[in-house]
């Protein structure tokens, strides 16, 4: 399964795993949490596309995560606010701070792709394509939508 992965790095890391629908997978945190148990935790849940922090600035362990899976990094264009992460964390019933971080972040990535990723899974579907979720992992690692769907049927085959 793809997944995106939002990361709340600290003394205590916060990671949040949410499906390419924006569903709410798994999360978890750990003090003094190092890169293999953030590696473990999200190899319980899949494969991520993304890999994305709360702040502008990349932090070394996101950078890390993504690298273990070769995942793309994503970072917002401005800080998220402790007031929006707050109202997003009670609506996914996430509430401790770094889980509910870590979530913010992965849910702000999955919505940068949100259209992108729906209109994927509109024309996988009318296609006849099964893989629906490889198909939005194409899109997101920028293959346009067609081109996913062929690299898709032609690995079928």
């Amino acid at each position: 399964m793809h997944i995106i992965v939002g990361i709340d790095p600290g003394k205590t890391v916060g990671i949040a795993c949410i499906s390419l629908n924006g569903k709410l997978l798994h999360s978890a945190h750990l003090a003094f949490a190092e890169i293999g148990w953030i590696a473990s935790e999200i190899r319980k849940v899949g494969t991520p596309s993304l890999i994305a922090g709360d702040k502008r600035e990349v932090s070394e362990v996101v950078r890390r995560a993504a690298a273990v899976f070769n995942a793309k990094v994503f970072y917002p264009e401005r800080d998220l606010g402790l007031e929006g992460k707050k109202i997003a964390g009670r609506h996914a019933g996430v509430f401790n701070p770094h889980e509910r971080d870590a979530y913010t972040a992965a849910l702000k990535a999955y919505n940068a792709y949100a259209n992108k990723l729906n209109q994927a899974e509109h024309i996988a579907n009318e296609s006849g394509v099964n893989d629906i979720d490889s198909v939005k992992a194409k899109v997101i690692d920028r293959y346009s939508i067609n081109e996913a769907i062929l690299n898709r049927k032609a690995n079928r085959q």
